[in-house]
């Protein structure tokens, strides 16, 4: 079988930086074409030392003709820009998007929540939100694929079971989210520079954070009516990972234990989910470096009450690595293919 060729839009960030690292150990696909705007003619390793010895193309600027030499294309760039580039595919292309310009299924949400109009409402239809292990072999029926934000995640794998088997209370649900500061770009130091990002822990968005979108819009899909849920994002000092506390009141026909065997059973054929032992406290350094997601069901004080933590390293499972899954499933390819 010969090899796949990708473009990748965005090539210089942190997101674009691991998907490289991750795709030239992927034995199905070649890296054709780099893009990027500030770092034409420059190579990736002035960006990642690790890179050096690997045969990779010089950056150059997107031009729409590349996309006749490839097959799928990896945006990994501002907001709005992917739409731009989804006016171009060809028939062979698939785009594979990593911001937010198809996460949500409606342009007036776009616009109320990103304050820009969307620029291929056309194309919207054409695009499928996915989450691997929930959408699964949807996306082989979708020419763009669009990767959820790092935060809903983390929130959306453990609470997309439970709101579908109805064992939780869906109208009190609280989730804190700390995340390495990596998840901001890399202008993070230029938006932050009033703040010490290595010795302080910052709440963000509070109440209004862009995530809450496609988190609402993903459970709804479950519940077919609106949630009501609180969702704070921090910034946390340190570079990658991500670790989201969850607060539920459970129902009578529920419990701890039920959950935690009903999350067991849900996700026993998906690799990279990693259902704990209850009570199991968990860190970020736990799924560092890694596609997993480890998910831990605790008791509180409350019996109708439980704790749900979840982590995840914010550049992988919940950017680069979630992104290669979703190219392994619409290609047939093995699942852990590029991230063993």
């Amino acid at each position: 079988m010969s090899k796949l060729s990708i473009l990748i839009a965005g090539s210089t960030g942190y997101i674009g930086i691991q998907l490289i690292k991750l795709l030239v150990n992927h034995k199905n696909v070649k890296i054709k074409y780099l893009c990027g705007n500030s770092s034409i003619g420059k190579k990736v390793s002035d960006y990642d030392n690790t890179l050096v010895k690997k045969k990779l193309p010089k950056i150059v600027k997107f031009d729409k003709k590349f996309l006749k030499d490839v097959d799928i294309i990896f945006t990994a760039l501002p907001n709005g820009e992917a739409q731009i580039i989804s006016k171009f595919l060809l028939k062979k292309n698939t785009l594979i998007d990593l911001a937010a310009d198809f996460r949500l299924e409606k342009s007036s949400e776009y616009l109320k929540w990103y304050k820009q109009k969307h620029k291929a409402t056309q194309n919207i239809k054409k695009s499928i939100y996915s989450i691997p292990e929930i959408a699964g072999k949807k996306v082989k029926d979708h020419q763009i694929i669009s990767c959820p934000g790092c935060y809903p995640t983390s929130i959306l794998l453990p609470l997309i079971p439970l709101v579908n088997k109805k064992f939780i209370n869906t109208k009190n649900i609280i989730i804190d989210s700390k995340s390495g500061y990596s998840g901001a770009g890399r202008t993070v130091h230029k938006k932050y520079k009033k703040r010490n990002l290595y010795e302080s822990l910052s709440a963000y968005g509070v109440g209004f954070h862009r995530h809450n979108s496609e988190i609402e819009q993903e459970l709804s899909k479950c519940t077919k009516k609106n949630t009501n849920f609180t969702f704070t994002p921090h910034l946390s000092p340190m570079f990658r990972g991500i670790l989201s506390t969850i607060y539920l009141e459970i129902k009578k026909n529920s419990s701890l234990k039920k959950i935690n065997e009903h999350l067991i059973e849900y996700y026993k054929k998906n690799k990279f989910i990693k259902i704990l032992k209850t009570n199991k406290h968990i860190s970020t350094n736990d799924v560092i470096n890694t596609n997993y997601c480890f998910i831990s069901v605790c008791k509180t004080k409350f019996s109708n009450k439980i704790i749900i933590l979840s982590a995840i390293d914010n550049l992988i499972k919940g950017g680069a690595g979630q992104a290669i899954q979703n190219m392994n499933l619409k290609f047939g390819f093995k699942i852990d293919e590029g991230l063993k």
